[in-house]
């Protein structure tokens, strides 16, 4: 319960069967038999994401948005699976794009680092950006990517207030933030059958078990079977 809700760093419940498992390894070691803690439960239903014509209005909000520096923050969460802080994080030097090809190196946690394809969609928007980028106050003096008004890296609050407005711009009834874009690519992945390895690779997964969540069923396959059933008209 420490771990989950009152220590400084709120944890996850697959982190924490984590942790009592690595106690039950102790305890069998010295002897001692598996250590008397129940298991947190899992969660039974897949993390929240966009439904398919939620995205499509979301796409189409992040098209109309005039700010290349807002598309692309906007993009980069749902083409490239993203969390908001390694968006934020992003260098200059972290887009690397050729005639055809292009990458992202996105710094996450514990200071790890992967990268990512940039997917053609996004490509084009980065591109808008970076040559717009230097017209921004003190561009030349700042290694960062995405800039506030100031000339100083944008926060990941004001990044995420973005998101919010493009959300707001496209009607969705749900609250849309960067997680649920982020949320929307891993499923996509999963459930396209995608290698799981390949994905946590993508999304920077340390475990296998936090990717599999998203083969669990979402509230909208409940909805989706409950439709299944024979009624009389």
């Amino acid at each position: 319960m420490w771990l989950l809700r009152d220590g400084p760093a709120k944890r996850s419940r697959v982190y924490v069967n984590s942790v009592l498992t690595a106690l039950d390894d102790f305890h069998v070691r010295r002897g001692l038999g598996k250590a008397d803690i129940a298991r947190e439960d899992l969660p039974k239903n897949a993390p929240r994401a966009l439904a398919e014509r939620a995205r499509i209005r979301w796409l189409r909000a992040v098209e109309a948005h005039l700010s290349p520096r807002g598309r692309c923050i906007a993009l980069i969460q749902y083409y490239a699976g993203a969390r908001i802080s390694e968006v934020v994080r992003l260098d200059v030097g972290d887009v690397q794009m050729s005639a055809r090809k292009g990458k992202l190196r996105l710094y996450g946690k514990g200071d790890t680092f992967r990268e990512v394809d940039i997917h053609p969609k996004l490509r084009t928007e980065l591109q808008l950006w970076l040559d717009e980028r230097p017209n921004w106050p003190h561009a030349g003096d700042n290694r960062a990517l995405f800039l506030n008004a100031k000339g100083g890296r944008l926060t990941a609050r004001a990044a995420g207030g973005i998101i919010a407005e493009i959300a707001q711009t496209a009607g969705l009834d749900d609250p849309t933030t960067a997680h649920v874009l982020r949320h929307a690519l891993a499923t996509t992945l999963v459930r396209g059958k995608t290698d799981l390895v390949l994905v946590a690779e993508i999304l920077g997964h340390a475990r296998l078990e936090t990717t599999r969540r998203y083969s669990l069923p979402s509230d909208q396959d409940k909805e989706d079977a409950l439709k299944l059933i024979t009624v009389d008209r």
